[in-house]
C-alpha cells in the first residue's frame, strides 16, 4: 500500500507540474505584460517554448504511466484532472462560478486518487466536506482578488481576471457563508457517521469539531478584518492562531484514535 501511495503521489506531482507549464504556455503573452509574472522562465525568455512543450509531454506521459501502475481508477482521475485544467486554462476560468468549481474539482480529484485510486472507499461526508472547504477557499480568494482589483482600479486593470467583472461582494459573501456552513455541517456529520465510527472504532471524533469551527471562523476574521485570502498557504503559515488550531486538531485526533 505504501509503495502504491508513493507512486500515486509522484504521478500527481507530474501532472500538477504539467498543468503549471500548460498555464504558462497559454498565458505567455499576458504574462509578458505582467509586472511580476514577466519574470517567469517562459515570458522572460529564460526557457524556450519548445523546451516547455517537450517537458509538458514528458510529464503528462510519466503521470499516466505511473498512475496506471497504481490502478486504472488512479489513471482515470489523473487524466480527468489534466483535461479539466485544459478546459480551465482555455476558457472556463473566465466563466463565473464555474471557475472556482473547477478548481475545487481539482482538489477533489486529489482526494479520490488517494482513496479510490488506492482501493480505499472514502466517506461520502468527508468528500462533501472537502468539496465545501475548497469552494469556501476558492470564493474567499475571489473576494480578495475583487477587493484588490477595486483598490487598484485604473492602475492594473489589464492584469486582473476578467471573471471578476461578473462577481460582486454581496454574491461572494453569500457563497462564502454557505460553503463555510456546509463545511462545518459535513465535517460534523462525518465524525458521527456509522461508517466513520466503524472504521476508527470510536465515536469521539466529534470532539475535534470545535477546532474546525474555530479555524473557519478565524479565517473569516482574516478575510474581513485583515484583508487576507489571496494566498491561502501564506495566510496559514503567517497566522499563529490557525497554526495552533491545526496542531490542536491533529493532537486531539491522534488522541481520540489512539
Amino acid at each position: 500500500m505504501l509503495s502504491q501511495a508513493l507512486l500515486a503521489f509522484l504521478a500527481f506531482c507530474c501532472v500538477a507540474s504539467a498543468v503549471y507549464i500548460l498555464n504558462d504556455i497559454m498565458d505567455i503573452e499576458a504574462d509578458r505584460a505582467h509586472p511580476v509574472k514577466c519574470n517567469r522562465p517562459l515570458p522572460s525568455g529564460a526557457a524556450s517554448l519548445g523546451t516547455a512543450k517537450c517537458l509538458l509531454v514528458g510529464l503528462v506521459a510519466s503521470s499516466l504511466v505511473l498512475s496506471l501502475k497504481v490502478s486504472e481508477w488512479c489513471m482515470l482521475f489523473i487524466a480527468t484532472y489534466f483535461v479539466i485544467n485544459i478546459l480551465y486554462s482555455w476558457r472556463l476560468k473566465h466563466v463565473v462560478i464555474i471557475d472556482v468549481s473547477l478548481i475545487s474539482c481539482g482538489f477533489m480529484l486529489r482526494i479520490l486518487v488517494g482513496t479510490v485510486g488506492l482501493g480505499i472507499t472514502p466517506s461520502s461526508w468527508l468528500l462533501l466536506c472537502g468539496l465545501m472547504m475548497t469552494l469556501f477557499l476558492g470564493f474567499a480568494k475571489r473576494r480578495a482578488e475583487l477587493l484588490m482589483f477595486e483598490t487598484t482600479k485604473g492602475a492594473n486593470n489589464s492584469f486582473t481576471r476578467r471573471v471578476l467583472d461578473d462577481y460582486s461582494h454581496e454574491m461572494l459573501e453569500q457563497f462564502i457563508a454557505v460553503t463555510a456552513a456546509c463545511t462545518i455541517i459535513a465535517y460534523g456529520l462525518y465524525t458521527v457517521s456509522p461508517q466513520t465510527i466503524a472504521i476508527h472504532g470510536s465515536d469521539n471524533l466529534i470532539y475535534t469539531l470545535p477546532f474546525v469551527v474555530y479555524g473557519i471562523f478565524r479565517y473569516l476574521f482574516l478575510l474581513h478584518r485583515r484583508d487576507k485570502g489571496n494566498d491561502t498557504a501564506k495566510d496559514l503559515i503567517q497566522d499563529r492562531h490557525l497554526l495552533l488550531t491545526i496542531a490542536a486538531w491533529v493532537i486531539t485526533t491522534l488522541w481520540v484514535l489512539a
